[in-house]
């Protein structure tokens, strides 16, 4: 079956996530999408010099440009939906922020209530760099910001905080050839998608990446939630499990915890042995520091898993 392909239209895109809202597309478990989203603010165009506005797509919601709700047959609550990123091309050019609003990195670094400063980038996708108006650049490592489903409240909800289901996550690390699992909570799992992100460093320190338009190669599938611990990811390099909180402590230990479950099922380990080879093997990175609710992403990589005695013939799915 050939791909679906969604494009950021008026009728495709919403600020908010909704068990409510009307699918935009109902797709099979196993089938692919391609997915063009806008930048997170819904500007159809680079801006010619910073501070000059731009054209919008017309909306009337405050949250990120999401292309969604897709509704995938099959998905119930219990089970885990699994997002496989087969590419991520992004846009060719970018921007990013910092100060200016009342936030609590602004005001904690002394930014709040001053004129934003903003950086405006040219993406080579060839050459896999950025280059902002004064001639710096950066590496570009694309992925998506917001991958969520829907939560099981009524009612409508915000884009900016990450929840268990996922939405605003940020972690750098979700690349091209990771696959995203995510339990579902309501019927048809509502998956939607936007942010996109052409490179950021842990924690999103002003708030902002490299904001960028992205086309995504997405492959959904539907897994058992006894096969991994949602939220978390497997990357082309780890093993990732995502901690969420308003607490940074807390998204620690919820990280922490999941990655240790992982190992125990997949090593055959009790928690005590678990926890003192975590300490050897497993980062605490934090994810980020500036969506209202905090994440910590708990990275176990390949090779270590292996040089503990991982047996993939074991563990076909994880």
């Amino acid at each position: 079956m050939a791909p679906h392909t969604i494009e950021p239209t008026a009728d495709n895109v919403r600020g908010s996530f909704s068990r409510d809202y009307p699918p935009i597309l109902r797709i099979k478990p196993g089938e692919i999408v391609i997915v063009r989203t806008l930048d997170a603010r819904w500007n159809l165009e680079p801006h010619a010099a910073p501070g000059v506005p731009v054209r919008v797509l017309e909306h009337s919601e405050y949250g990120h440009c999401l292309s969604g709700p897709i509704f995938v047959e099959g998905a119930k609550p219990g089970m885990v939906l699994a997002i496989h990123i087969r590419s991520l091309v992004p846009a060719p050019w970018g921007w990013s922020e910092a100060g200016g609003a009342p936030t609590s990195v602004n005001r904690r670094l002394g930014l709040e209530g001053r004129a934003p400063t903003s950086l405006l980038w040219q993406i080579d996708r060839d050459k896999k760099f950025a280059t902002d108006q004064a001639g710096r650049r950066v590496d570009v490592n694309p992925f998506l910001g917001v991958i969520g489903l829907a939560p099981d409240e009524p009612g409508i909800h915000s884009t900016i905080p990450p929840r268990r289901c996922g939405g605003n996550i940020d972690c750098k690390e979700l690349v091209a050839r990771s696959t995203v699992y995510l339990p579902v909570l309501c019927d048809g799992a509502l998956l939607s998608v936007g942010d996109g992100h052409a490179a950021q460093s842990d924690g999103e320190l002003s708030e902002t990446a490299i904001e960028c338009g992205m086309t995504s190669e997405l492959e959904i599938d539907l897994m058992e939630a006894a096969d991994v611990p949602a939220p978390c990811a497997l990357t082309p390099s780890a093993r990732i499990t995502l901690g969420f909180d308003a607490d940074l402590n807390e998204a620690m230990f919820r990280a922490a915890d999941a990655m240790l479950r992982w190992m125990e099922r997949l090593l055959d380990l009790d928690r005590g042995t678990a926890l003192a080879l975590s300490s050897l093997v497993v980062d605490l990175r934090i994810t980020q520091v500036v969506n209202e609710v905090r994440g910590v992403h708990a990275v176990l990589s390949n090779s270590a898993l292996r040089d503990l005695g991982y047996n993939e013939r074991r563990h076909l799915l994880t």
